[in-house]
This record gives C-alpha cells, sequence and structure tokens, in this order.
C-alpha cells in the first residue's frame, strides 16, 4: 500500500481554511498515486482548540467541513483528525477513516493527557471505540497522540499501526519520541506510521518530524523538521526488510534556534500583522530577538529602536547601530533624555529628600516600553519583548516597561542559552552580532555602572537553580546540596514574589520541559518556604 503522510500546519479555528489545506494535500497525494493519506490529530480544528469546544456551534462547523473533506474522497482513502459529538452526546477527540467518500469508521481518543500545558479532560470524554479498521483490504489499527504513550497494543497483532499526533516540541523531545515509537513498534511487531502537526500555536510549536517505524524498531522514512511535508511511503517493498534511515541530525541549540523562528513566524502572521518592532538595547537578549524575527519575516519586516538615556553607554548604543546594519533593517533612535527629565521635574516635590532607586530606574522602562507601543498603535506593528526566562523567573523585569509588548519569543529561553544561540548564529558564518555584544557584562542601564551580577548570581549558576527550582520543582533543601543556601533561598523568594509579573507578561515561544505560562501555575498569594 502507498500511504502518504500529511504534515501539515492548520490555524486554530480557521476551519475553512485548514479544510481547503486538507483538500488540497488529498488532491497532491491522489496524484502521486497514495492509497491512503494520514493528517493528524484535530487537523480540521487546530490544536489546541481550548474553550472553543464549549461552543456548540463550533463543533458543528468542524463537522461540516470533515462532510465537505469527505466528498473529495473519491478513489483515495484518508484518516484525519476533527472534534466528534458522539451518540451518547458526549465530545471526543476523533480519528475518521473515509475511503471513496463514505465514513468507514471513527477511532476515538482513549488516553487523554491532563499534565504540562494539556488539558484534554476538561473537554473530551475517553473513548470506547474499536481500534482497528480495513483499509484497501488490509488490517489497519488507529491511535492518538498519547494512546501509544501509555500503552503499548501487545496483544493486537497488527501489522500496521498509524498514530495521529499534535507533539509539542520541546528540547530534547524528538529523543523521547523516537525511542517510545522505537520499542512499541518491536512490542507489537509492527510498521507504525506517526503523523505529527507541524507549526506554532501561541506559546506551543509543534516540529512535525513524522515518522516511519518498522517493526524492528528502525526508522525507515521521516518527514522533515519544522515543516509542511507529504511524505509517501510504499510498504508494498516490505516495510519490514526496508534498511534503517541514515537521518541528519542536528544539535539541540539548532532545533531550538528553529523552534524560536517558527514559533515567531506563525504568532505574527497567524494574527494578522506584517511587521514587528522591538527596542535594540545593545544587549544580547535584544540582539538575539533581532536576528530570530528577520529569520522568521525577512529584514523589510523588522524596525529595531534604539532609545538611550544618560546611562546608555557609547559601546551599547554602536552596537545597536551596527547590529542593525548587519540585518539591514530599518532602524530608529529615539534618545529618551528629555521625557525622562520631565518625569523628574514632576515627581521631585514627591521625591524630594529621597535617594534616587528603583522607582527612577523603572520609570526610563517604562518611557521606552510607551515608546515602542505608541509606534505599534500608530503603524499596525507588533512588538516583540527581549526578556529572557532567567529574568522573568526572578522578576528582573520591569512591568509596563520592558515587559510591555504582544509576544515575548525568548521567555522561555535561559540566559546561557541565549549566549549559545548567539554564537551559533555567528558560527554560520557571517558575523552578524558584533562580538562586543557578547562579551560585554550583562547591564540594563538603568543607573550607573549597572552591571545584572550587582543584583543577581552569574548567569551560569542562576540558570541551574532556576533549572532545579522551576523545571524539577526540587525543594530549597535539595538545591543547596550543590549551591549555597542562602544563595538559593534568594532566588526561590524572587522566583515566587514575581508571580504577579508573569501573569500580565505576553505569551512566549515554550521550549523547556516547564515553561512560565500553562505548564507554570504559582500561586501569587503564597507563602510556603520551599524547604522541604
Amino acid at each position: 500500500m502507498r500511504i502518504a503522510l500529511a504534515q501539515i500546519n492548520p490555524v486554530v479555528g480557521d476551519l475553512i481554511g485548514n479544510q481547503n489545506k486538507i483538500i488540497q494535500y488529498i488532491q497532491q497525494a491522489r496524484d502521486e498515486n497514495v492509497e491512503l493519506v494520514i493528517f493528524p490529530e484535530l487537523a480540521i480544528c487546530g490544536y489546541p482548540p481550548e474553550d472553543l469546544l464549549y461552543k456548540e456551534h463550533f463543533i458543528q462547523d468542524n463537522l461540516k467541513a470533515l462532510r465537505w473533506i469527505q466528498k473529495q474522497t473519491q478513489g483515495i482513502s484518508i484518516v484525519v483528525g476533527c472534534v466528534d459529538r458522539g451518540i451518547d452526546k458526549n465530545l471526543y477527540n476523533a480519528a475518521v477513516l473515509i475511503s471513496n467518500g463514505k465514513i468507514q469508521g471513527k477511532y476515538y481518543k482513549k488516553a487523554l493527557p491532563n499534565y504540562g500545558v494539556f488539558d484534554e479532560k476538561r473537554y473530551f470524554s475517553s473513548g470506547k471505540t474499536k481500534d482497528t479498521f480495513i483499509v484497501n483490504r488490509k488490517s489497519v489499527q488507529l491511535s492518538i497522540c498519547e494512546d501509544i504513550w501509555v500503552q503499548s497494543f501487545v496483544n493486537k497483532n497488527q501489522s500496521l499501526h498509524i498514530n495521529i499526533s499534535c507533539s509539542p516540541y520541546e528540547v530534547d523531545k524528538l529523543k523521547k519520541r523516537e525511542r517510545i515509537l522505537k520499542q512499541r513498534a518491536k512490542e507489537m511487531k509492527a510498521t507504525i506510521i506517526y503523523v505529527n502537526i507541524v507549526g506554532g500555536q501561541d506559546e506551543l510549536i509543534f516540529d512535525g518530524s513524522s515518522l516511519v517505524v518498522n517493526a524492528q524498531g528502525q526508522i525507515i522514512a521521516k518527514a522533515k523538521s519544522f515543516e509542511e511535508d507529504l511524505m509517501s511511503v510504499d510498504l508494498s517493498v516490505g516495510a519490514q526488510q526496508a534498511r534503517p534511515l541514515s537521518i541528519k541530525k542536528i544539535s539541540q541549540v539548532e532545533s531550538i534556534y528553529k523552534a524560536l523562528i517558527l514559533g515567531t513566524q506563525d504568532y505574527v502572521r497567524k494574527n494578522g500583522f506584517k511587521k514587528v518592532v522591538l527596542g535594540l538595547s545593545g544587549g544580547i537578549d535584544s540582539a538575539l530577538v533581532a536576528v530570530i524575527a528577520v529569520e522568521a519575516l525577512g529584514k523589510e519586516n523588522v524596525v529595531g529602536v534604539s532609545m538611550p538615556s544618560r546611562y546608555s553607554s557609547k559601546g551599547t548604543q554602536s552596537d545597536a547601530r551596527k547590529l542593525a546594519h548587519n540585518l539591514d533593517i530599518e532602524f530608529k533612535e529615539i534618545p529618551i533624555e528629555e521625557v525622562f527629565k520631565s518625569y523628574d521635574e514632576i515627581l521631585s516635590e514627591e521625591f524630594s529628600g529621597l535617594k534616587p532607586n528603583v522607582a527612577e530606574e523603572n520609570i526610563q522602562a517604562r518611557i521606552r516600553g510607551n515608546i515602542l507601543m505608541a509606534l505599534s498603535n500608530k503603524f499596525g506593528w507588533l512588538v516583540l519583548t527581549t526578556g529572557n526566562k532567567s529574568e522573568m523567573a526572578v522578576g528582573y523585569c520591569t512591568l509596563y516597561g520592558d515587559m510591555s509588548g504582544g509576544f515575548a519569543v525568548i521567555k522561555d529561553v535561559p540566559k546561557m542559552k541565549v549566549f549559545e544561540l548567539c554564537e551559533f548564529i555567528n558560527s554560520q558564518g557571517k558575523e552578524i552580532i558584533p562580538k562586543t555584544i557578547l562579551t560585554r557584562p550583562p547591564s540594563a542601564e538603568l543607573r550607573p555602572n549597572q552591571k545584572d551580577e550587582d543584583s543577581l548570581p552569574p548567569y551560569n549558576i542562576l540558570d541551574d537553580i532556576l533549572t532545579d527550582y522551576v523545571e524539577k520543582h526540587h525543594s530549597i533543601n535539595k538545591i543547596s546540596k550543590k549551591h549555597q543556601l542562602e544563595l538559593v533561598k534568594k532566588v526561590v523568594k524572587l522566583v515566587d514574589q514575581s508571580e504577579y509579573k508573569r501573569r500580565q507578561s505576553p505569551p512566549g515561544i515554550k521550549i523547556t520541559d516547564r515553561a512560565f505560562g500553562k505548564d507554570w501555575r504559582l500561586p501569587i498569594v503564597n507563602k510556603y518556604d520551599n524547604m522541604y
């Protein structure tokens, strides 16, 4: 049987657009003499549809799209994911098998993930349908995403298993996914066809990387990563005897880079924006975001703005200009000194006799945030914020200042990983990011001679503590076996006290096991000491 894996990038809620994309892929597969074309989980409505599933008209419109797709399947079979209302009136995450214009069967997802970014039990009921169907006189078993992660199907004795999926990207997730699929294939003694969705949806990135794994647990075909793809495989030649595929592996840092580019591109374009604007401080974080934006959207759609104050060094101002020149993007310089002076004058009576402190520092950040938002409102540009995960974790950021914007590209990228990504970018040929940006000690430049290490531990130490506390949920006592106790207490307290800021931050791309967003739901009012 000749089968095609249709790895598509749907848009949540764009039922007609998704429907037309699916039909286009069906036609392309038909032209390639494919007998069965397989689409990802919830391909018709996009994933995750979240509370759109509470709208009955959304469910019915999704089923109308299914019926229209059904009419386009003459001479071919498909498996496509959609939302279905069962005869029991419950809602199900469904894989629908259609052949020659007729629905041959429906499989309802059994294992509903309810951890991390997933909350499928909020919407769906667990299915109890059969999982085995006949396609072109061949017995085929169906499952949906989580089903194959939590159960082995060992006793089913089917030679072909199809799993349609929406498996989000995170660092090293592909290795785990491939390991599970290889294990399942050997357990079942079956060829597994795994079709994953691709694209960005809010904070989630789906990397595609669809696979065919033979019964020996060898990958014999693999679709592109971070791109749409229609990959055909001919199982009639004997998948069991096919030679394992020689796969060119990409490094962890390159996969993160590709994920950030795809996430930025899809968030901007799917939300109807064409151009973005960001503050270029001459620092490493804004440099990385600028490069990603150019890769995602093209240099003509990125505007960089330098907003120097009395504390901005000549070096950072020069680096901001040089970076903009290297990227060939539109560059604006809007000094904030006069505006800052006006704040000093307005507040002089209220602040009389008091030394300058964080209040004056934050005023500068908020002036910059207001300028960027004014440009956004006037020209319809989306503001990209430039804060990294380390800063967001400990609250080293200004509410209504540098946190102002529509999308936080590196919100889940720790500071040390920012350096690694920038080194990777410069290693690809021409030096895009000026070397002085990489070697200068990080500074917010909001007071004389300020450096980040005046307020925070060195970033390599901070990131290690944050990984243990945020991503692994380790206690203070456990983390203090590696780091000085008082330092750990300080960092943990900063994380806990900064939750109110993170709740008001724009969405950002998830790349780690636990990102600030759906993954992380810390109470704002919280007195737990985390010692044990």
